[in-house]
């Protein structure tokens, strides 16, 4: 199901799961395990680009079309669109829904495919998403994970550790799965690597 509003009340606490396989260190809807990745939004752009972002200090962006995924009517914004605002930079964003459009096939692909394609420079995008969708891109790509900068708020996160999320009170499967993680670890990498997740180092 989409991962928008209600999720976790339409499947975890309705009982239709056990588990979620990703809840962000922190999260307050469920009760996450240990994390077993870290990840972070990144920087896409053709590789024949060589743009070499690092972080939304770059004066590149001042001249750059980029994608970014807005939350929209959830009045949220995501860590990346704080950071292109405060910088002035929103005349440059071209928008791209963060769940999009459930009634087509692979609907958070357009914003990889805006890079692939040219519409837009470069786009920014949360890792996992970025890196099964470039996998199959027709023009090789290059995902950079973003930099925070002493430029931002130090509440502005684009890294994450991830864990899986079970309900709350739900601690015997808790415990459970944090030894499967502790124990599996290098099955783990594998397939974060298969599925192209990029992946920072611990925090």
């Amino acid at each position: 199901q989409p991962q928008r509003r209600g999720f976790v009340r339409n499947t975890l606490k309705a009982g239709l799961c056990d588990v979620m396989m990703e809840a962000p260190v922190g999260y307050q809807r469920a009760t996450e395990t240990i994390p077993y990745y870290r990840s972070s939004y990144v920087f896409v752009s053709r590789r024949d680009r060589n743009l070499k972002l690092r972080s939304f200090d770059d004066p590149a962006l001042r001249r750059l079309r980029v994608g970014l995924q807005v939350i929209g009517d959830d009045y949220a914004n995501s860590p990346p669109a704080e950071a292109m605002g405060r910088r002035g930079l929103t005349a440059q964003v071209v928008g791209f829904p963060v769940y999009g459009d459930y009634g087509h096939p692979d609907p958070l692909a357009p914003i990889v495919r805006a890079v692939t394609d040219g519409t837009v420079d470069v786009a920014v995008v949360w890792g996992p998403t970025a890196g099964w969708f470039a996998r199959s891109s027709r023009a090789p790509l290059t995902l950079t994970p973003v930099a925070a900068t002493a430029g931002d708020d130090p509440r502005l996160k684009f890294a994450f550790d991830v864990g899986m999320g079970v309900r709350h009170g739900d601690e015997a499967l808790r415990r459970r799965l944090d030894d499967v993680i502790r124990t599996h670890r290098p099955q783990i990498a594998a397939i974060l690597q298969r599925y192209r997740v990029p992946v920072v180092p611990a925090s």
